[in-house]
C-alpha cells in the first residue's frame, strides 16, 4: 500500500527534444557553420510531463508506439538526459530497460552481474551473498558462464530481471522487457512484484497489456505523442487508452467517441429476422436498460451512436430479470439494438469482468466467424448471448457493445456500454479464483 505522505519520485516540467539530421555530414556542417545555420529538424518526444509517485505505489505506463514511454523511463532511470525539466528520486533505483541494455555481449552472464553491481555501487561482498538466490531466480543453468551474446532473448531477460532486483532497489523501473519472457517466468516476475509491493517498494513499468496494468497497478499514466493524456485510477486510464486505439472521430461534433475490442460469452445468436420497425418519428430514444434491476448506474459509455443498445433481458431457469444468480446457471442475455442508419459489417460482443476489472471471459461475432447481416435504419435487432455461469460466488459486471469491423482501425465503436450489468453470483464458498470447477477432494 502506498504512502500518501512520502514521495518516491517527482517529475516536473519534463521535456525531451531530439535533433534529427537527414545525413551524418549535416552534424559537422552545423557544428562549423559560421552563421549558425541549422541542418536539423526537431522531434519532441516528451513535453511538459509532470507527476508525483509515492512510496509503495506501482505505476503502469501505457500508450501507443512512439508515445514517449521508453524515453520517459530512461530519463527517470538516469540513462538519458532531459532537454528541460527535473526528476527527483528518493532512494536507490534499478532499471530493466530495453533488452540487453547494460550487458557487455562479450562477457559471461556471471561477469555481467558483477559489472552491473559495480555500476550500481553494490559492494562485492553484498553481491556475493545474494549470488545463489540471483542465479536460482534467473534459472539459466550452465549458461551463466557463457557469453551473453549466445543467449536467447528469454535468457537475456531472465538474467536482466534477476540482476535488477538483486540490489533490493527502492524504485524498480521495467520497460516492456518482460514481454519476451516465457509465461512461467513472467508469472514468477509478477509474484516478485507483489512481494516488493508488500514491502513498500515503488515500481514503474511499461506494458501494452491492459490486464497487467489493471491487476498490478495502483495508478496508471496514458502517454500519447509525448503528452500525458490521462493519469489516475487504472480503470479510467485504460478506458482513455482503449478509446484512443479503437476510437472513431465524430464529424461535426468536435469530440471523440471511441470503442475497444468487443468480447463476450459462449454462444452468440444473431437473429437477422428479429428486426422490428421503429417509427422515424419516435424522437428521443428510450433507454430501457436503466429500468432493469441489474443496471449499473456507474457504467462507462461511448460510441458514435449510429445505433444504440436500448434494452437487455436476462433469462434463467429460475426466472427473468434477476440480479442474483446461482453459480452454474445457464443464462440467456437478450440484447436489443436500435439502428438509426444503414450499417454493414457489424460486430456484437460482450465481456464478463470482475469488480477489479479482470476479464473472466469474452467472445464476439467476429471472433466466432458469425456472419452478421446488415441492419436497416429504423429497425431494432436482437442478439442472444447464452452461457453457463460457471463462476465462484462474487460480484461481476457485464459489458455490451456494437461496433463496425474496420480493416484500418480494427473496429469502430457504435455503442459500447462498459460495466452495464451488475450480477451477483451466489453458491457454496469453499474455493477461490474465478472459475467454478466443481472440484472434489477425496482422501485415499
Amino acid at each position: 500500500m502506498c504512502s500518501d505522505t512520502i514521495s518516491a519520485l517527482t517529475v516536473t516540467g519534463l521535456g525531451k527534444v531530439y535533433r534529427i539530421y537527414d545525413k551524418p555530414i549535416d552534424r559537422i556542417k552545423e557544428l562549423y557553420s559560421g552563421r549558425g545555420r541549422k541542418y536539423h529538424h526537431e522531434f519532441t518526444a516528451l513535453e511538459n510531463i509532470a507527476f508525483e509517485v509515492f512510496q509503495g505505489e506501482t505505476i503502469g505506463v501505457i500508450g501507443p508506439n512512439g508515445s514517449g514511454k521508453s524515453t520517459l523511463l530512461e530519463i527517470i532511470a538516469g540513462t538519458l538526459s532531459a532537454t528541460r525539466g527535473k526528476v527527483t528520486r528518493q532512494g536507490t533505483v534499478s532499471a530493466l530497460l530495453e533488452l540487453g541494455a547494460g550487458f557487455n555481449p562479450r562477457f559471461t552472464g556471471r561477469e555481467n552481474v558483477y559489472l552491473n553491481a559495480s555500476i550500481l555501487g553494490i559492494p562485492k561482498h553484498s553481491l556475493e551473498a545474494k549470488l545463489d538466490e540471483l542465479f536460482q531466480f534467473a534459472d539459466i543453468g550452465e549458461f551463466i558462464d557463457h557469453p551473453v551474446s549466445t543467449y536467447s532473448s528469454g535468457m537475456y531477460v531472465r538474467l536482466a530481471f534477476a540482476t535488477a532486483i538483486s540490489s533490493d532497489p527502492d524504485i524498480l523501473i521495467v520497460d516492456e522487457a518482460l514481454a519476451v519472457g516465457d509465461i512461467r517466468f513472467q508469472r514468477k516476475c509478477y509474484r516478485r512484484f507483489q512481494e516488493m509491493q508488500a514491502s513498500g517498494k515503488t515500481i514503474l513499468f511499461v506494458s501494452h497489456s491492459v490486464e497487467l496494468i489493471q491487476n498490478h497497478c495502483s495508478r496508471a499514466i496514458f502517454l500519447n505523442l509525448g503528452n500525458i493524456e490521462a493519469i489516475g485510477e487504472p480503470k479510467i486510464v485504460i478506458q482513455a487508452y482503449l478509446e484512443h486505439l479503437f476510437g472513431h472521430e465524430i464529424q461535426g461534433r468536435g469530440e471523440d467517441s471511441h470503442g475497444q475490442e468487443l468480447s463476450a460469452i459462449d454462444q452468440v445468436d444473431v437473429d437477422a429476422n428479429s428486426t422490428r420497425s421503429v417509427p422515424e418519428s419516435s424522437g428521443q430514444v428510450q433507454d430501457r436498460c436503466t429500468q432493469r434491476p441489474s443496471y449499473n448506474s456507474n457504467e462507462y459509455r461511448w460510441g458514435d451512436r449510429r445505433a444504440a443498445i436500448i434494452d437487455y433481458e436476462i433469462h434463467s431457469n429460475f426466472g427473468n430479470d434477476q440480479v442474483v444468480f446461482e453459480s452454474g446457471e445457464n443464462l440467456k442475455l437478450m440484447v436489443y439494438v436500435q439502428f438509426f442508419q444503414d450499417l454493414t459489417d457489424l460486430i456484437y460482443g460482450c465481456t464478463v469482468k470482475t469488480v477489479d476489472g479482470q476479464t473472466v471471459y469474452g467472445t464476439n461475432t467476429r471472433a466466432r466467424a458469425i456472419d452478421v447481416s446488415h441492419a436497416k435504419a429504423g429497425t431494432t435487432g436482437t442478439v442472444c448471448f447464452q452461457f453457463d455461469l460457471n463462476l465462484v460466488p462474487g460480484e461481476y459486471f457485464i459489458s455490451l457493445g456494437v461496433a463496425l469491423d474496420n480493416p484500418e482501425r480494427d473496429n469502430i465503436a457504435i455503442d459500447r456500454r462498459y460495466d452495464l450489468i451488475h450480477l451477483t453470483v451466489s453458491g457454496d464458498y469453499g474455493g477461490f479464483g474465478l472459475a467454478q470447477m466443481n472440484m472434489s477432494i477425496t482422501e485415499i
